[in-house]
């Protein structure tokens, strides 16, 4: 039996119709076999599924078909047996839950660094290093010199940087997450709270264990791989 494809992929992009949406895409979904999890909201779509490497395929060429997601990217990756005992299509406030109303890192966001260039960046000593993800995640790896916030949710991120990031001093800030979508949606709470100079690992800690050499990486421990 060959192995299951998993795909990991978000969006931040507007949406208004999210009631057709959710339909299309659970119909899709269910005529291919593949199960998982689908998240909607007017800021975009955040999902992983799993399932025969052709239903996922042609559940993501499905999706692709409408403009807004022609540019749709997404991380893949394999398992013996399906991981998801069904299919749920949601409609939600957020994608990712930040829980401050009017960030929109469609309009304001902060500076993708592609992961060759990520070393050089937190390793520049005026440069604070955010770790954006949760403790469970942290406390296994991290990258050398990055500041924990402690975090049982992503919600909590705010009241954090509100205590330790001064915008009047202008800091230069550096964030990451597994995958970016965390790093997209607090990066433009950064840049809309007058911090100009921020930036975040783009693809994630997954695209730079990926790309960059071992001998190179500034990475220490291992990677919560399911954010």
């Amino acid at each position: 039996m060959d192995p299951l494809l998993v795909a990991a992929f978000y969006k931040f992009v507007q949406l208004n119709d999210l009631a057709s949406l959710q339909d299309q895409i659970a119909s899709c979904c269910l005529k291919n076999n593949v199960f998982g999890i689908v998240l909607l909201a007017h800021e975009g779509i955040n999902s992983t599924i799993a399932g025969p490497r052709e239903g996922v395929v042609n559940v993501l060429e499905r999706i692709r078909q409408d403009s807004r997601f022609a540019d749709l990217e997404w991380k893949e990756s394999f398992a013996n047996k399906q991981p998801f005992r069904k299919l749920r299509v949601r409609l939600k406030k957020e994608i990712v839950t930040l829980g401050v109303p009017g960030v929109d890192p469609t309009e304001l966001v902060g500076t993708y660094v592609k992961p060759a260039d990520w070393n050089a960046l937190i390793s520049e000593p005026d440069v604070f290093v955010i770790d954006t993800r949760n403790n469970y995640e942290t406390e296994i790896g991290t990258f050398k010199g990055a500041v924990d916030p402690g975090l049982d949710s992503f919600s909590q991120l705010p009241s954090w940087l509100e205590k330790k990031i001064d915008a009047g001093e202008q800091p230069r800030v550096a964030m990451f997450c597994t995958g970016g979508i965390r790093c997209e949606k607090s990066t433009a709470f950064l840049k809309q709270a007058g911090v100009k100079e921020v930036y975040h690992l783009q693809g994630g800690i997954l695209k730079y264990l990926e790309e960059v050499p071992e001998d190179e990486s500034l990475w220490e421990g291992e990677c919560f791989v399911f954010d």
